[in-house]
C-alpha cells in the first residue's frame, strides 16, 4: 500500500468542498494549496559518542487570510515537511471558524 501524504490529502479535500464555496471566493481554493512560509533548520549536534548527527526542524505559516497564524508541531524523528503543512493548514482551517 502506498505511503500517503498529509498535505496532498489536505489538497484533495480542497478540491471537494470547491463546488460548495460561492463562485467569488474559489480563488482562494488555489492560494491555500500552498503555504506562505516555510522555514527548513538543520541543527548539528554532537552526541556523546562523539558523533555528530543532523536535525531537521521545520515552521509553517500556512495563510493569514482570516487571521493570524498557528502552526502545528510535532517532536518525532519520522516528521517531515508535509506532515507539519498539514497541520500548519488544518490549523488555518480551524482558526479560521472562530475568527
Amino acid at each position: 500500500m502506498a505511503e500517503t501524504n498529509p498535505f496532498e490529502n489536505f489538497c484533495k479535500q480542497l478540491d471537494k468542498v470547491e463546488k460548495f464555496i460561492l463562485e467569488e471566493d474559489r480563488k482562494f481554493i488555489e492560494i491555500l494549496k500552498y503555504p506562505q512560509r516555510i522555514l527548513e533548520i538543520s541543527l548539528p549536534l554532537e552526541m556523546d559518542s562523539g558523533e555528530i548527527k543532523i536535525f531537521k526542524g521545520y515552521r509553517v505559516q500556512h495563510s493569514d487570510i482570516r487571521g493570524p497564524t498557528k502552526g502545528g508541531i510535532r517532536f518525532h524523528p519520522n516528521v517531515d515537511l508535509d506532515e507539519v503543512k498539514a497541520l500548519a493548514a488544518w490549523m488555518s482551517m480551524k482558526t479560521a471558524v472562530f475568527f
